[in-house]
């Protein structure tokens, strides 16, 4: 069962209103989807934490707009990152036997062994698209690197069956790789020389001149 969020339509569009609305403890959204008409509504910031708190990022929410009630997935916020505060939301109002596109949060689990030989972990995918129904979308995909050595890479492919839902990535992009310490290593005192050496010979040149 859906946990349901109380919103009220905005029918005053203006920056001012936006404004009050924020200072009266409220967060601006948008309803928006394929089956329905894009919507201004606004949402209490205390019970929309509480919502996320209880049915997670990914949760189907069950919007109550003025009494009429549409699911919807969270899909995307924006944040005053001087206050942290959330200042816009949008919804997508989804059928929860119907299929969509969302982002997932790829954690990295476990210490890979190759990190505890001195290796260096890089992770370059953060997010992965997913395609689910709303009630199979997943908190976040875990990919285990406990087993993963020096010079070793972890793939979309290594990552085990974790619920009803399609990964949108390729089987071979990598997700997590070591890189051996001694690249690292020379990579920062080749760069140390190249900016500490050159540079002073360089200013001794020029100074005189300036």
């Amino acid at each position: 069962m859906s946990t349901v969020l109380q919103a009220k339509e905005r029918k005053e569009l203006r920056h001012s209103a936006l404004k009050k609305i924020r200072d009266n403890g409220g967060i601006p959204a948008v309803i928006y989807g394929a089956t329905v008409d894009s919507k201004p509504v606004f949402v209490s910031s205390i019970d929309l934490t509480k919502t996320i708190r209880a049915v997670g990022r990914n949760g189907v929410i069950s919007l109550d707009v003025d009494g009429s009630k549409q699911d919807v997935v969270l899909t995307d916020f924006q944040e005053d990152f001087i206050k942290k505060e959330i200042i816009h939301v949008d919804f997508l109002a989804v059928n929860k036997s119907s299929k969509i596109n969302v982002n997932v949060r790829l954690d990295l689990v476990g210490e890979a062994a190759g990190v505890k030989d001195g290796g260096v972990l890089q992770q370059p995918v953060h997010e992965l698209s997913i395609t689910s129904t709303p009630d199979n979308i997943p908190q976040q995909i875990e990919a285990d690197i406990s087993n993963l050595q020096v010079g070793e890479t972890l793939t979309i492919a290594d990552i085990l069956y974790q619920g009803s839902f399609t990964i949108n990535h390729e089987a071979e992009e990598v997700v997590a790789s070591i890189l051996p310490p001694r690249q690292e290593e020379e990579i920062n005192s080749g760069e140390q020389q190249e900016e500490g050496h050159p540079d002073n010979e360089e200013g001794r040149e020029t100074t005189p001149v300036g």
